[in-house]
């Protein structure tokens, strides 16, 4: 399947939806990095001279490359967990970790209101971790550095047909095991 198809997709099915708060436990806030794999960001100068056909928002956040620069690759701390949706678990899709920066909030609060940003800059994706889920929906994301992490995963859900996606925050200590629950 070409990897423009399912952001169309999930572009189309947002487009005529009413936008609705989303529902936290209590104290906790909710964030997503949209990262595509294969997809190389344009130069600030290829953005300026075409216009945007692909219905994303354009980043106002350049990405933060002493940031970045200050966080670790890897390490030995590990986020396992299960990906649900209306109850059911949700086989063979990603799940990331990407760290918490201003370049990643800025694509958190786009994706929080509805809308996907553009591709992340291949910088950023070079600290985000992947796996995918297992045919249970369980997951297990190895050699994590400590830090602060948006963890999101997505599918359909079951009662709407929609594309669903779920993010949590998590804190990570060195050699610190999290089990994280992607449920909506």
């Amino acid at each position: 399947m070409k990897h423009w198809i399912l952001p169309a997709l999930l572009g189309l099915s947002l487009a005529g939806c009413q936008i609705i708060e989303p529902r936290y436990p209590a104290g906790e806030r909710e964030r997503v990095e949209v990262i595509e794999r294969g997809m190389e960001a344009p130069r600030e100068t290829e953005r300026a001279e075409r216009p945007d056909t692909t219905g994303r928002v354009a980043r106002q956040v350049a990405f933060p490359a002493e940031e970045y620069a200050a966080l670790e690759k890897s390490g030995s701390a590990v986020i396992s967990g299960r990906l649900l949706l209306g109850g059911r678990p949700v086989a063979n899709r990603p799940v990331s970790a990407a760290p918490v920066t201003t370049y990643s909030a800025e694509a958190a609060e786009q994706a929080l209101a509805g809308r996907a940003v553009e591709p992340a800059d291949p910088r950023a994706r070079a600290y985000t971790h992947t796996t995918r889920t297992d045919a249970n929906g369980y997951f297990r994301l190895d050699g994590l550095p400590a830090g602060e992490f948006y963890v999101s995963g997505s599918g359909q859900d079951p009662s709407s047909g929609e594309t669903r996606v779920v993010i949590r925050q998590v804190r990570l200590g060195n050699g610190q095991s999290r089990s994280v629950e992607l449920s909506r």
